[in-house]
């Protein structure tokens, strides 16, 4: 089925992906956006906008009645969620099946076995995949839970990533607030409040696989470094992760893949793990079940248009690469570009962007949604824009890197630019191989 209208159910840098995309194929697109974004960039880019409600995410974008409408009103062939949001929510893909509508990603029951992070956890086990010691939250005394596993403990959302619903138990004494604070925030970000608990491995490597998979094939695209983390949301990523010995490489590209098989997995998905380069050891995280916010730097070294390949699969094709096509060239490091200020704990600014002005050039690629005079709302992530850039190898991209940021302005609104800067110029961050604690250390002996 050749789709000719599609609904981009999201907002922001990943609706303009989408939609460039989406032209380049010949695709009509139809943007669902908030009242707060109906005179953003992407709803200018867009054949044909649609308002699907209030500010709130609540009442628009998480909102699957409204998505569902706005789909059949424009007649579509497809959904597209983007990421975040409804991206991996069953039952938007299940009514987008009981309305004829594709949904472009994962299927409801995969959503709800690998979407579900507490179940992609026990499909994990059931698969033979080392997992980090965890416990769901109300399956038994939490009390007794949290002295089993033993501080520090992570507390995690079942319903989704990017870092909402995820706090940390430093002491059992904060256990019931702790968990408490991660079920509100999972609550509003995902309309999903459950929790599980996991063992908090401080200095792990955050190192993901990226798989495509037609439901009778899986393959995977390398690995992505994503360790440099504030509030356990991703700041840099790398592709491919860098400082990491081949074989234990070679083990996470073959355990995604077992992963994706056990699931008969259909579309992009990321098998996220965390890397003890120094005892030879990994273990799972969880999966994202949908496009990641970092896919642009696998894009660049294995060539590949990853929202192509989405859409291939949900129009029903079959794999158009084998395992042996997949081959990487160099390095691509991606910043992502937020409206916040580091100096004050990284505290959102939404406003009005005053002044953009974005790096060209050789190797040098620019996802955003901003331009001068676009309005940042309070209502969403900070994301303004991520700067992608690749090489032949690390050190040409780390290279490229520096003029890249130093070329980006963005004003009217606080920006962490002086932290990607800043980042640049440290001799273990140019090394490569950080840990997942490691920015806070960096913060804790920088001044930006």
């Amino acid at each position: 089925m050749k789709f000719h209208r599609i609904l981009i159910a999201n907002r922001g840098e990943i609706a303009v992906r989408v939609l460039r995309t989406a032209a380049r194929l010949g695709i009509e697109t139809v943007l669902a956006a908030s009242e707060a974004d109906l005179d953003s960039v992407p709803a200018r880019m867009a054949d044909k906008v649609v308002c699907i409600g209030p500010p709130a995410a609540a009442r628009s974008y998480l909102n699957v009645g409204a998505v569902i409408a706005a789909a059949e009103a424009a007649k579509v062939d497809a959904i597209h969620p983007g990421y975040g949001f409804l991206s991996e929510n069953a039952a938007l893909a299940q009514a987008c099946a009981d309305a004829g509508i594709v949904f472009i990603g994962a299927t409801p029951d995969q959503l709800r076995a690998a979407g579900d992070k507490w179940r992609a956890r026990e499909r994990a086990v059931a698969a033979g995949l080392p997992v980090v010691p965890g416990g769901f939250v109300g399956s038994e005394d939490i009390i007794k839970l949290v002295q089993s596993i033993g501080c520090p403990i992570l507390v995690k959302a079942v319903g989704g990533g990017g870092g909402r619903g995820m706090k940390l138990i430093e002491r059992p004494g904060q256990t019931r607030a702790t968990i408490e604070l991660a079920v509100a925030e999972a609550d509003a970000a995902f309309g999903d409040a459950r929790v599980y608990l996991e063992k908090f491995i401080e200095r792990g490597r955050h190192v993901e696989v990226q798989l495509l998979g037609d439901g009778a094939r899986v393959v995977h695209l390398g690995t992505r470094d994503c360790s440099v983390q504030r509030r356990y949301q991703k700041l840099v990523e790398e592709a491919p992760a860098p400082a990491l010995p081949e074989a234990l490489r070679m083990r996470l590209h073959a355990a995604a893949v077992k992963y994706g098989a056990a699931l008969a997995y259909s579309g992009l998905g990321t098998v996220e793990f965390l890397a003890d380069v120094e005892a030879d050891a990994f273990y799972f995280l969880e999966m994202n079940a949908r496009i990641q916010v970092e896919h642009p730097v696998t894009e660049a070294i294995a060539g590949y248009d990853l929202v192509a390949e989405q859409i291939a699969v949900a129009e029903g094709r079959a794999l158009r690469l084998v395992q042996d096509d997949v081959t990487f060239e160099g390095a691509a490091i991606e910043f992502r570009i937020n409206a916040e200020n580091p100096v004050e704990d990284f505290r959102p600014s939404p406003g009005t962007v005053t002044k953009a002005v974005f790096p060209a050039g050789t190797g040098i690629r620019v996802d955003t949604h901003i331009e001068s005079g676009s309005r940042v709302p309070p209502f969403y992530d900070s994301l303004l824009a991520k700067i992608v850039v690749h090489g032949r190898d690390r050190v040409e991209a780390l290279a490229r890197s520096h003029a890249a940021v130093e070329n980006c302005t963005i004003e009217g609104v606080a920006t962490n630019l002086a932290l990607h800067r800043a980042l640049l110029h440290d001799p273990e961050f140019v090394a490569g191989g950080v840990d997942t604690a490691w920015l806070p250390r960096f913060l804790a002996r920088t001044m930006l």
